[in-house]
């Protein structure tokens, strides 16, 4: 069992952590992903975003997609759709090419967001998705405390 984490224990601004757990995406009946070789950043009342080596993604399911924001924190992002045959998830991962330089470790390397995936695991567990639309964070049984996403929770 892993250890308990508080999310209101995480710092801010957010934490940049090696994790070589393991990490996997499904999406349109097929893993598109397997890592162990990831990133996660630890933000106040934020569940964990895992950043993943583009590499450990199946050969050409990320796809450019329009639009960028901007992270007070990372800097600008990039995102992308993921498409496996069919099935499209749009603007369903992000990156940051060239993060400011308390993160320059995961420039270039993509979060997903877990709810238009079919199943994303952490460690062999299935995660659930950050509250609401705008965060990426992905929940374990070992994350707690209050998270921010849902309404009424933008302000915290």
């Amino acid at each position: 069992m892993k250890p308990i984490e508080n999310v209101g224990d995480y710092p801010r601004p957010p934490a940049l952590e090696r994790f070589t757990g393991s990490l996997s995406i499904t999406f349109g009946g097929v893993v598109i992903c397997q890592s162990k070789n990831a990133w996660r950043v630890l933000e106040t009342y934020h569940p964990p975003t895992y950043y993943i080596p583009p590499n450990d993604f199946g050969h050409d399911v990320l796809k450019p997609a329009p639009g960028n924001s901007m992270c007070e924190w990372k800097g600008q992002a990039k995102y992308f759709d993921i498409a496996v045959d069919s099935h499209r998830a749009q603007r369903a991962a992000w990156a940051y090419p060239t993060p400011t330089k308390r993160f320059e470790q995961i420039a270039g390397f993509v979060a997903v967001y877990a709810e238009p995936m079919d199943a994303c695991y952490v460690a062999g567990e299935k995660v659930q998705a950050q509250p609401g639309n705008f965060y990426g964070g992905w929940v374990n049984s070992w994350i707690t405390g209050p998270i921010k996403g849902r309404p009424g929770t933008l302000g915290w």
